[in-house]
């Protein structure tokens, strides 16, 4: 139901009382404590995620590494069984 004229000037006039500012005060203090521990909790999520996310990158550095270690290690081995059969045909051909 909306307020009479008379009764929202009586409120300018009169500003909230002593009572109702310390309510309001504890309010606002309250809702800022959990908004700090909100933003702790966060900065702490967020330094984990990141020293995570390190971890990560380091081991994904590893397997790259480890899979062009295998790539040459491979090709080596082709080159070699490649080398040793054109010697095999080689050999074939010259029997005659």
């Amino acid at each position: 139901m909306a307020s009479s004229p008379s009764q929202f000037d009586a409120e300018i006039i009169h500003p909230p009382s002593s009572e109702a500012e310390s309510q309001l005060s504890s309010l606002v203090y309250d809702m800022s404590q959990q908004v700090q521990m909100a933003m702790t909790n966060l900065l702490k999520m967020i330094t984990e995620i990141d020293q995570n996310s390190l971890g990560i990158m380091e081991e994904i550095q590893k397997c790259k590494n480890s899979a062009l270690e295998r790539k040459k290690s491979l090709e080596e081995e082709k080159e070699q069984c490649q080398k040793a059969a054109f010697a095999v045909l080689d050999m074939l051909n010259n029997r005659d």
